[in-house]
């Protein structure tokens, strides 16, 4: 199990929350863009979760695919196609995306999501 993906589960809410206090204005543009954006539409929760996770694992963003990969497996994705989606981007991104596939696997062990 990843420190780094257990260290982010535990502290992201509370960082998370403090910057809400310290910075509202962003907190409330941002949650209301995402609260809009996210919702059930022509594609499903789940399919925004995989393409928000694919997009934050490509641009090397370890919150964004911390994240993710906690509320694409809410949203119904199953470990197989959170990895299906990774192949999808190592094939489209090549090297960096690869190395950060060891990190989503973590991610989904911290979360008690060991894939078949």
């Amino acid at each position: 199990m990843s420190d780094t993906a257990r260290d982010f589960y535990e502290t992201w809410p509370e960082a998370m929350a403090a910057m809400k206090q310290a910075a509202p204005d962003i907190g409330r543009g941002f949650g209301g863009m995402f609260q809009r954006l996210m919702q059930e539409g022509a594609l499903s929760v789940r399919e925004k979760e995989l393409i928000a996770l694919a997009v934050g694992m490509a641009l090397r963003c370890e919150p964004c695919m911390y994240s993710h990969v906690q509320k694409a497996l809410g949203a119904g994705a199953t470990p197989e196609q959170i990895i299906e989606m990774a192949g999808v981007v190592v094939m489209m991104q090549g090297g960096p995306g690869y190395v950060y596939v060891p990190k989503l696997l973590a991610a989904l062990e911290t979360l008690g999501q060991v894939p078949a």
